[in-house]
């Protein structure tokens, strides 16, 4: 069995955690999985606010989700994706791109005209519900990155997104926060499913193979 499959069979959704604090070196290295997650087109059209203020997190946990993760965890992520895509957002990851390649801006008019031709397509509420579900698939990246670093990692959609959005100033930044992440350690004690079995689909349940 390989090392990164091992390691996402110990993964699951800890219920209750220790408060211990995470080495800041495992932090950053889930972050920067995150920031190399795919993306569609490059844009990233999402921010990660990183917290370990402990009265922060207690605020959340009293006023939007009442989970124990987010006041027993050592940091609480909250992903918030942008509420609009606009031209000016593309030409912003555009100029980016051309920066780190060291590449004249204009060499890249194909892609924004590409990219600005989809965007021109689609409604507010496809651009908003769009750039959500990228922050997923960034989610997506820092589990896998989490568990490969033994830290454990509690997804939560079970809170109040205008709630979080408030205490965090998100609608002011043209965000909105989808999905909430608790870091931390495990605790054995007071979580009964430390050692429950994992249980998923088996092969042939999950699978379609189309030859």
């Amino acid at each position: 069995m390989s090392t990164l499959i091992s390691k996402l069979n110990w993964r699951y959704a800890t219920k209750r955690m220790t408060g211990e604090k995470v080495p800041d070196q495992k932090i950053e290295s889930i972050l920067e999985a995150i920031r190399l997650s795919a993306s569609s087109a490059g844009l990233q059209p999402y921010t990660i606010f990183i917290i370990s203020n402990a009265a922060l997190k207690k605020e959340i946990y009293e006023k939007a989700c009442h989970q124990l993760q987010v006041i027993e965890s050592s940091h609480l992520f909250v992903f918030a994706s942008k509420t609009t895509i606009t031209d000016n957002y593309i030409r912003e990851i555009v100029a980016n791109t051309a920066g780190i390649r060291n590449i004249p801006v204009e060499a890249l008019d194909g892609y924004f005209n590409m990219v600005k031709g989809h965007n021109d397509t689609l409604t507010h509420d496809q651009r908003a519900n769009g750039a959500a579900r990228q922050a997923y698939i960034a989610l997506g990246t820092a589990l896998i990155a989490a568990a490969f670093e033994e830290i454990d990692a509690s997804p939560m959609e079970g809170f109040n997104p205008l709630m979080v959005d408030e205490i965090l100033g998100l609608k002011e930044k043209e965000l909105q926060s989808v999905v909430l992440l608790a870091l931390g350690y495990r605790n054995k004690e007071a979580d009964l499913l430390t050692n429950a079995k994992k249980a998923r689909k088996t092969r042939a349940q999950l699978y379609v193979e189309i030859k």
